[in-house]
């Protein structure tokens, strides 16, 4: 079978995927919010998928808004409060998050975030990645702020303000204009703000750091995935996500998404080599990859990677929700279910070969660990 290469695989082949760390968008008192753009990497508006980090300093409080993209959120670090009025509820739920909390968040929902930690302790840093298909700039998200200087109500005139709140047109225009600052601010000191409530916690979010493993190999590594059935919020945003930790000089077995999903991987932290394969066994990467990076692998590509002495920890989500993945090596590999004479035929080699090629890596799945 002879595979013609189409003018959207050339274009694919051509991009470059090497890992991008972000742009900071905005500042303030209160903390910053960093996006990666298209412009910078390009496999974002390919694949429709937006990315961006908050980063919020002590009493620092991302304002109410809501998004044009159906996103999973990431605690990367600190702790914090998070709220969430999901979409035709009647009341807010107030959620304790920290680092390893994993949260789905539907179209619809109006969130907050706060980080009520003292000074001393760190910031609360949230990664946010998400499907854009739908939203207004595709590989980017766009979040509408429900107050500040750019929330939605200024742009309202007075007397609509006035009319939909039940306010005289005085009482609206202070309301409005009261917040001068926007997307982020920094609450007054002893201002109280909402307790979390343990309760709120169940069916919305995930802690990947204490969550049953689903792969744990010695000296190798581990995974936690993200699914219908740990997270069921997961169906209705449309995504899939994992977190792996793999050990010093570790490897990953080499895999591609076979049911026509998007890899995009940010590193949490430590590093190592990526290599990804396309079409026609061309490498269209080989890079190091470190702590903060975000690269995306196209759909059918195969990915390997092998840690750095420092080992390496991702969180990838996957364009699907329950995703399935090929390893081309480890004891679940294909190459482990094809017929003895095919494989033989394949790689045009002796019967001795593939016997010393099948009966590698008998005991090992998808992490290897080096050997001594």
């Amino acid at each position: 079978m002879v595979h013609r290469t189409s003018i959207a695989d050339v274009h694919v082949m051509c991009m470059d995927l090497s890992p991008k760390k972000p742009n900071k968008a905005s500042a303030s008192d209160g903390g910053a919010y960093y996006d990666w753009s298209p412009a910078d990497l390009p496999m974002l508006g390919v694949a429709s998928i937006g990315a961006a980090k908050l980063c919020l300093t002590a009493g620092g409080l991302a304002l109410p808004s809501y998004s044009d993209s159906a996103k999973i959120a990431y605690v990367l670090q600190g702790k914090g409060i998070f709220g969430v009025v999901l979409p035709e509820a009647t009341k807010e739920k107030v959620i304790s998050v920290k680092e390893g909390d994993a949260l789905a968040l539907p179209f619809g929902v109006v969130t907050w975030w706060h980080n009520n930690a003292d000074a001393a302790i760190s910031d609360l840093v949230v990664l946010f990645l998400g499907d854009t298909s739908t939203g207004h700039k595709p590989g980017q998200f766009t979040n509408f702020q429900l107050t500040g200087s750019t929330g939605i109500f200024t742009g309202f005139s007075t007397e609509f303000v006035a009319r939909a709140w039940d306010l005289t047109q005085d009482d609206a225009a202070k309301l409005v204009s009261t917040q001068p600052g926007s997307g982020i601010v920094r609450v007054k000191d002893g201002h109280k703000m909402p307790e979390a409530r343990d309760e709120d916690r169940q069916g919305l979010v995930l802690n990947c750091l204490e969550a049953p493993l689903d792969v744990d190999i010695k000296n190798g590594g581990r995974v936690v995935v993200l699914n219908t059935q740990n997270l069921p919020l997961v169906k209705e945003v449309g995504l899939g996500a994992d977190l792996v930790r793999i050990d010093a000089h570790s490897m990953c077995s080499p895999g591609f998404s076979c049911d026509s999903a998007y890899q995009v991987t940010y590193i949490v932290r430590g590093s190592g080599r990526v290599q990804v394969v396309g079409i026609d066994g061309t490498r269209v990467l080989e890079t190091r990859a470190e702590g903060g990076c975000l690269f995306i692998v196209p759909r059918f590509f195969v990915v390997s990677k092998i840690a750095d002495e420092t080992g390496m920890e991702w969180f990838s989500i996957i364009t699907t929700p329950n995703p399935i993945f090929s390893h081309l090596a480890g004891r679940t590999s294909v190459w482990k279910a094809i017929s003895p004479a095919v494989l033989q035929s394949s790689f045009n080699t002796t019967p001795e070969m593939e016997k010393l090629f099948r009966s590698k890596r008998l005991d090992s799945e998808i992490f290897f660990a080096p050997s001594n």
